[in-house]
């Protein structure tokens, strides 16, 4: 009966496979790449980012923050950060704005991780800097859990040492940050140390997609956070081993797009994978039109919205694409 049930579920994803819808919208008003958007108020935030058409004299970021309004398809500019910032987490979370850690410049280089926790102050039209994290952390993975954040794995620095990306370390730590309280506690630690992943939430728990070990290269793990029982799951690995991807939902499906890959001179994945949770399944959801690595993606209306990366490997080719898929 259990094989029977879930030949079904097989079948039943492969009939639900059908073709996705891209559409183009309006470019970024600046290209960038290592970003981390989110819904807020209706509208899709972009805060900071890095990019390769961006003077290598502050360190090709940026502290400026894209706003984009689905109705009218533009964008405008919002209240700046007080730094150029890249490869933070930007949350939205009860009607507030936070993002988290990221890397900054300081006096050891441009790519120093940091534990600020920021908030956007909508009256005052400025951010400001409200809580500090348990220790400083970049290309890291954010879920809103019960009005939560859940910052799960990234990288942190592995000494007193932090200026450069060889400074930082892989992690699996999990941290919960109030945003209430503004005070961070600790959560069940995610199996592995990785960086680069993805991560999607539901209202029962999150998953952690992919991803990458310094000293393992790109990962195709699958791993679930059960919010019930407070510990994790190891799922269908991806088809692929990517790091550099972004994830959302559409319906009832995870779909993950893109990624870079540094063997045989790099590139970046054009293949767009679901997976069915009821079924435990991934498969192929056809290409992407323009492929990218350090992009973001959100849902909106019904659709994801896949915004910047890279169309190359590394800090090249920083794309202001913008793309609207959804299903028919």
């Amino acid at each position: 009966m259990k094989l029977i049930l879930i030949l079904w579920a097989a079948l039943s994803f492969q009939l639900q496979a059908t073709p996705l819808i891209w559409q183009k919208k309006a470019d970024l008003l600046q290209a960038v790449q290592e970003i981390y958007p989110t819904v807020f108020q209706g509208e899709i935030y972009v805060a900071g980012g890095l990019s390769s058409e961006l003077p290598q004299q502050q360190g090709h970021m940026t502290a400026a923050v894209q706003i984009y309004n689905p109705s009218k398809d533009q964008w405008r500019y919002g209240p700046s950060l007080p730094e150029g910032r890249h490869h933070a987490q930007l949350v939205a979370v009860a009607d507030e704005l936070f993002l988290l850690g990221g890397f900054v410049q300081s006096e050891s280089g441009w790519w120093s991780a940091s534990a600020d926790v920021l908030q956007l102050d909508q009256k005052a039209g400025r951010w400001a800097k409200v809580a500090e994290l348990p220790a400083p952390i970049s290309e890291t993975v954010t879920w809103v859990l019960d009005g939560k954040i859940h910052l799960i794995s990234g990288r942190s620095p592995s000494s007193s040492a932090n200026g450069q990306w060889a400074d930082q370390r892989d992690v699996n730590s999990h941290w919960v940050f109030d945003p209430q309280s503004l005070s961070t506690s600790q959560a069940a630690a995610l199996p592995v140390a990785k960086n680069s992943a993805a991560g999607v939430s539901t209202k029962a728990g999150g998953y952690l997609l992919g991803g990458r070990q310094v000293k393992g290269g790109n990962q195709a793990q699958l791993h679930y956070f059960d919010a019930r029982t407070a510990q994790w799951r190891t799922l269908a690995a991806m088809p692929k081993a990517q790091a550099g991807l972004a994830a959302a939902w559409l319906g009832p499906q995870l779909l993950a797009f893109g990624g870079e890959f540094f063997e045989r001179g790099g590139g970046v994945f054009s293949q767009v994978w679901s997976y069915e949770a009821d079924s435990d399944l991934w498969q192929q959801r056809g290409q992407m039109p323009l492929p990218r690595h350090g992009l973001g993606a959100v849902t909106l209306d019904n659709a994801i919205y896949l915004i910047g990366g890279a169309t190359a490997a590394g800090l090249k080719q920083t794309s202001a694409t913008v793309d609207r898929v959804s299903g028919r």
